[in-house]
């Protein structure tokens, strides 16, 4: 993966890294050239006595914790829970990131997400990276199915990554998902399934292998 062009789509902060923290943590590791894009910073959804930007600096706290540079995220502003009324808009910067980051892969929710939110980037980022590798990341308490097709296997330090990353999102820790031993019971048992310790896994709507075999 050294050099290639990784884009993580987060329809809200945190959604990247609960989807694909370890392997942004392993990419990251083998000098994949990684960026970030949340489309919400989620201030409707955050309890009384939370500043309105709480999300916006954890997010940076947690992107840095797996080693995204500063420069390589970018937050949008769209209302959460009202994405689908924006369907073209975000389909417009879709079709900007893929212009000017021009990625290899692009990891995004699953198509099976029943969040409106995550459905419409799902949706739109099939439209837009018509030319792309997509992998869609699992999130089980949105996903009632998912098709396990991809195994990203990972090593201890990247699920460490992953834990404390998502732990920077104080104002969440409340939320059963977000408690360390489920974040570390999913990957192992995603890992038991192919033979490893931990592994991530993702639905493949789209493989692109270039006439070198090389991923596109």
């Amino acid at each position: 993966m050294k050099d290639k062009r990784i884009l993580v789509l987060a329809p809200h902060t945190d959604d990247g890294e609960l989807g694909c923290g370890a392997t942004i943590s392993r990419l990251i590791r083998e000098k994949a050239e990684l960026y970030y894009v949340a489309f919400s910073s989620c201030e409707d959804s955050l309890k009384d006595g939370y500043a309105p930007d709480t999300l916006v600096k954890e997010l940076f706290e947690a992107t840095s914790v797996l080693g995204i540079p500063r420069d390589h995220v970018l937050i949008k502003s769209y209302k959460v829970r009202h994405f689908f009324e924006k369907r073209q808009e975000i389909l417009d910067d879709l079709i900007v990131l893929d212009r000017t980051i021009d990625p290899d892969i692009v990891f995004m929710p699953s198509r099976h997400d029943i969040h409106q939110d995550h459905l419409t980037i799902a949706n739109e980022g099939l439209r837009a990276f018509k030319k792309n590798t997509i992998l869609g990341y699992e999130l089980p308490w949105n996903d009632y199915t998912f098709d396990n097709q991809a195994f990203f296997c990972v090593e201890q330090i990247d699920v460490e990554k992953k834990v404390s990353a998502i732990m920077k999102y104080k104002s969440q820790n409340s939320k059963q998902y977000v408690k360390p031993e489920n974040i570390i019971s999913i990957l192992r048992t995603h890992g038991t399934q192919v033979g490893v310790a931990y592994a991530e896994v993702f639905e493949v709507p789209r493989l692109l292998i270039k006439g070198n075999g090389d991923i596109k």
